[in-house]
């Protein structure tokens, strides 16, 4: 086992800021820490398999789920990784094919340990051991884009903490807690090699490292999921595994540190610039590190009084249309399967009851492990509470968020009939950020009309110099305007300004100025977008009022749709859910085809997608512009 002198462990933990601008960290000392928490033999967060009763409870339809997965993965190989398929990402971009053997491996594993957990029978005790050997015998638990070797290959004696490296000893930590016994029945050698791979590869990387980008400890730049999402997964691993009490406690004492760095970036209004499927990797992951600190300390280590914490939560509800459809700017998809009991237990822990009716609302049946075992095995012991709840989704009428600066609108509160918008200002430097000051996106009876596409599914040119040669980061594949063909650019710099909300029973509208978005080659003095949700009318109004520096030889508004396109004069109808109206004497429409090769894209929106353009006739020096959306009939 490595060991760690008490100097090394106390490394980096720093007095030097006020406790009030530390709100994790700043109250509680590693000595502190020490006497709260519970020691690691006394922590019994779940029942393991040997407790019987709590497993037979679960309610039937979720047990008879979890079980006919499990028979389906014992059946399936556990996938092999080689060299040349880790090196693909370094020489093809291509990140996929690894990522899925990998993620399949581990899901496998899940599915496996909780359907023996339900049955107690031993049925599949040598396969779990075959997975967990497997894994054990990777050279790096993480995924190739998440490494910066320069060689294509990981290096085992500089093991790195990130993202799937910390969901993989999580999840490995919790196959020993559950199993107990069990494995040793199988081989005394399981438990120890799980404990020695987590503590080389997490546990001593973790306290010795201070310059991972995602822990913000040497930088005040805002951090993003990263760095609640590891630390989640990382004081699971130390909870669970760890015997050395000094070296758990300096863990748990860095991980307040780190989560400190997190919530000092994060805007006071709650607001997720990464978008909803993000959230439940940053704020929902705060709440599983936050809930664990809860349990392990029998309460004495409580921050979900705390109001940003509270806001953080509430986004998630604030952020949905209808459905499982949400509001999608930057890399999120359009289309989110809401975690219920996640959601649920959150609402709860902040004494939230919109939150708890949301989350009773999004849990689907039947029940299946689509998510972290650290998730599933709450849910599973929540569900008989959960299946009684009160189910509801709240569909608020008017959201806003100032620091964000996202606004949402719907005819009214609680239905999802009439017409739904969203629209956003901002910077093009936000986390997973795309160029899309001033987009909008337009929903009629709870189904998309005007879109934010999102994102395609991920690739080394994704998260490289060359992102926004990638068509859906484009200002111009967004629902804005391009300028004599100048779209948008990236930067902090290129922003919205004079930004406003209002909201009564009457409407709903957002006003901003746009023309910091687009760089001086676009010769903007002035671009005024006002988006007016008139809520008796059923009608969405965007008006445009410019100014350019000369006169234009091009300007284009676009719209994105997945609905095929009718034009006639002065008005486009996108059937069967909305038609779009203008003055043909200054705008004109050309309609554009896009075929959807993209699967995650697919998965959203079908092989289709049309890109309306609204091209302005006769385009003057200053000017102004007028587009209706309202329903069809």
């Amino acid at each position: 086992m490595l060991n760690l002198t008490r100097r090394s462990l106390l490394a980096g933990i720093s007095t030097s800021l006020a406790a009030q601008t530390l709100p994790f960290s700043g109250n509680w000392s590693p000595r502190q820490l020490a006497k709260t928490l519970l020691p690691r033999e006394q922590w019994k967060p779940f029942p393991n398999i040997s407790e019987r009763a709590p497993w037979e409870a679960i309610p039937n339809d979720m047990r008879q789920s979890i079980l006919a997965g499990a028979k389906g993965y014992a059946k399936r190989p556990w996938g092999d990784l080689p060299a040349t398929l880790f090196m693909e990402f370094k020489r093809t971009g291509n990140r996929s094919h690894y990522e899925d053997v990998s993620f399949d491996r581990r899901k496998k594993l899940v599915s496996l340990v909780i359907g023996e957990c339900i049955e107690g029978q031993g049925k599949y005790l040598d396969e779990i051991s075959n997975g967990i050997w497997h894994i054990c015998e990777e050279s790096f638990w993480g995924v190739p884009a998440s490494f910066a070797n320069k060689d294509g290959l990981p290096d085992i004696l500089d093991p790195t903490l990130e993202l799937f490296a910390g969901e993989t000893s999580a999840l490995l930590a919790w196959v020993d807690y559950l199993l107990d016994a069990k494995l040793d029945g199988v081989s005394k050698l399981l438990r120890p090699r799980i404990r020695l791979e987590a503590e080389k590869r997490i546990i001593a990387p973790g306290l010795a490292h201070d310059d991972y980008g995602w822990m913000g400890l040497r930088s005040k730049s805002p951090v993003n999921n990263w760095n609640p999402w590891i630390s989640s997964n990382w004081l699971i691993t130390s909870l669970l595994l760890d015997a050395n009490v000094e070296r758990r406690t300096a863990t748990v004492h860095k991980i307040l540190r780190c989560l400190d760095r997190f919530l000092a970036g994060y805007p006071e209004d709650g607001g997720c610039d990464e978008g909803p499927s993000y959230w439940h990797r940053a704020g929902a992951s705060l709440f599983d590190t936050l809930d664990w600190l809860r349990m392990a300390s029998n309460g004495g280590l409580d921050f979900f009084a705390m109001p940003l914490v509270k806001e953080i939560g509430r986004y998630i509800y604030r952020a949905h249309i209808a459905d499982t459809w949400f509001v999608n700017f930057a890399d999120a998809p359009a289309k989110v399967p809401p975690s219920g009991d996640l959601i649920y237990r959150f609402g709860r822990a902040i004494g939230d009851q919109r939150m708890m009716a949301f989350g009773a609302w999004g849990e689907r049946k039947p029940f299946f492990l689509r998510d972290s075992i650290g998730r599933v095995l709450p849910a599973l012991f929540n569900a008989n509470e959960l299946h009684q709840a009160k189910s509801a989704a709240p569909l608020l009428r008017d959201v806003w968020f100032p620091q964000l600066q996202v606004m949402a609108a719907r005819t009214q509160e609680g239905t999802a009939k009439g017409l739904y918008v969203a629209a956003q200002g901002g910077h093009n430097a936000e986390s997973h950020n795309h160029n899309d000051v001033g987009n909008f996106i337009v929903y009629a009876a709870g189904q998309p009309a005007i879109i934010d596409i999102g994102v395609e599914r991920y690739t080394a040119k994704t998260f490289s110099p060359q992102r926004y040669e990638i068509w859906t980061m484009q200002s111009a594949f967004h629902n804005c305007p391009t300028i004599n063909g100048v779209m948008q650019q990236a930067g902090r710099e290129f922003r919205a300004t004079e930004v406003s909300h209002t909201a009564n029973d009457a409407a709903a509208e957002f006003r901003l100025n746009i023309e910091k978005a687009y760089p001086a080659s676009a010769g903007v003095r002035d671009w005024k977008r006002v988006i007016r949700l008139d809520r008796a009318a059923g009608r969405v109004a965007i008006s445009d009022r410019y100014a350019l520096a000369a006169g234009p030889k091009e300007l284009t508004l676009t719209l994105m749709t997945p609905l095929e396109p009718r034009a006639s004069s002065g008005m486009v109808e996108l059937a069967p859910r909305v038609k779009v109206l203008f003055d043909p004497a200054l705008l004109a429409p050309r309609i554009e085809k896009i075929a959807v090769t993209d699967e995650s894209l697919k998965s959203v929106w079908g092989t289709t997608l049309y890109r309306l353009l609204l091209v302005a006739v006769n385009p003057k020096q200053e000017g102004a512009f007028e587009v209706r959306i309202e329903a069809s009939h």
